[in-house]
């Protein structure tokens, strides 16, 4: 077999080990160092990239952003942020119809402002908004999926865990990605809401209604929100401002999160370690996936796969929106079996070298920001889409009387929604770069 023959037959292979439930992160370090082992004819190059890869992949300063953003998520549920924003949005939206679900939609969005992970939106806003759906009569199924699908704002909505991971795959500036998800992440949000106002039209009773609030409760729960935006504002402005780097920011917001949950009791000795440790294994988890898929990409790189395959499009002569279409198509296919991070990091080294090869009318930067944005969404739906969307089982696992096909059935709503705004910022590429063209 040739070198090009060994990477293509590489795939099935790594698929087959997911398959067998093989972690992500393993399957891909295993299928690279035997790769390697094939491609150089011997142990000694896979032996030696064994020491350089891993020194090389962790010694990554840009790294250093994930643990802070993860111990920034931790830190603000133990102060009592998530509550807070629920309690607010439910205050202005509760009495509506569908309103308490709308308002666990907007927790959800102010929620990954400050925290940069899906899963850990998803888990931590349910524990606040599913008690309270759940006494208003919502349906199981309809909460569920709500839930679920507003999590997925945790990793479009600035920071963003796969966001930094993407810029350090791609070689693009953290802070000018952060900066273009701002508009498709306040459009997801509009979406989700607009999608929970036709679904309880269209089925009645998956909702109930409660009693509107006094504007003076509602000023007051809405007051309580200001630890959510100081710490908003300090980490992003503070980036864009220049006084630090997205990295710093990072630091200075899970500073922030961790000295308001210790004035708000929420952070003692046992919960301070707590923290730490959850945020370490998490941290732990998401850099071996990271070495995986670096052994793999730089086995790929050396079977010239990716080159080849970007050629092979370009010859064909497709316009560059066929390409895309099939290349979102793809990704919509993983996400129904895979994580996120995994699919990020498993096929933007063979997806980006051909978009980069396609010309949108973009600039080489703008073309890689917009890519990164739409696959971003993309992955976002793969986390809500049946038979494995992820958000949807972390969600199952917490309400384990609702049946999974109601969750099903009442996520193909938000799914619809997601599809239509992926079809927009296609179709769009301005909207997305407008706050990055209009500042920088």
């Amino acid at each position: 077999m040739t070198n090009f023959e060994i990477g293509l037959t590489s795939f099935p292979v790594l698929l087959l080990l997911i398959f067998l439930r093989v972690p992500i992160g393993l399957s891909m370090f295993l299928v690279g160092m035997f790769g390697l082992y094939l491609v150089t004819g011997g142990w000694n190059v896979a032996l030696a990239r064994l020491k350089s890869e891993t020194y090389g992949t962790f010694s990554s300063y840009s790294l250093s952003i994930v643990p802070m953003f993860l111990l920034m998520g931790h830190f603000a549920t133990l102060g009592g942020m998530s509550t807070a924003l629920f309690k607010a949005a439910e205050s202005w939206l509760g009495h509506r119809r569908g309103g308490v679900a709308m308002a666990a939609v907007g927790a959800c969005a102010g929620f990954g402002s400050i925290c940069g992970s899906s899963l850990a939106t998803a888990a931590t806003m349910s524990q606040v908004a599913l008690p309270e759906l759940r006494r208003y009569g919502y349906s199981g199924g309809f909460s569920t999926a709500t839930l679920a699908a507003g999590g997925t704002l945790g990793i479009l909505i600035p920071p963003s865990v796969i966001l930094v991971i993407y810029a350090i795959l791609t070689e693009q500036n953290i802070a000018k990605l952060f900066l273009a998800a701002f508009i498709p992440g306040l459009l997801a949000a509009i979406g989700y809401i607009i999608t929970i106002s036709i679904y309880v039209r269209i089925h009645p009773d998956a909702a109930g209604t409660r009693e509107p609030i006094p504007y003076g409760e509602r000023f007051r729960a809405l007051a309580d929100v200001w630890p959510v935006l100081v710490v908003f504002l300090l980490v992003v402005g503070g980036i864009y401002l220049g006084w630090f780097t997205p990295t710093e920011g990072a630091a200075v917001g899970a500073f922030g999160t961790g000295l308001i949950a210790l004035l708000n009791g929420g952070l003692n000795r046992a919960s301070f370690i707590e923290s730490f440790l959850a945020t370490g294994r998490s941290t732990g988890m998401i850099f071996f996936i990271v070495l995986g898929a670096a052994f793999y990409n730089g086995f790929l790189a050396l079977t010239q796969v990716p080159q080849e395959l970007a050629s092979y499009v370009t010859s064909l002569g497709f316009s560059p929106w066929v390409v895309l279409a099939i290349i979102l198509a793809l990704y919509l296919v993983f996400g129904c079996v895979m994580d996120s991070l995994s699919m990020i990091l498993l096929t933007i080294p063979i997806f980006f070298p051909i978009i980069s090869t396609l010309d949108f009318g973009l600039t080489p930067e703008e073309t890689a920001i917009w890519f990164g944005i739409i696959v971003l969404i993309v992955v976002e739906v793969g986390l809500i889409t049946p038979p494995v969307g992820m958000n949807l089982f972390v969600i199952n696992s917490m309400d384990r009387t609702t049946p999974m096909v109601a969750t099903y059935r009442a996520v193909m709503y938000f799914v619809a929604s997601d599809v239509v705004r992926v079809i927009i910022l296609v179709a769009f590429p301005s909207i997305t770069l407008f706050l990055l063209r209009a500042l920088h």
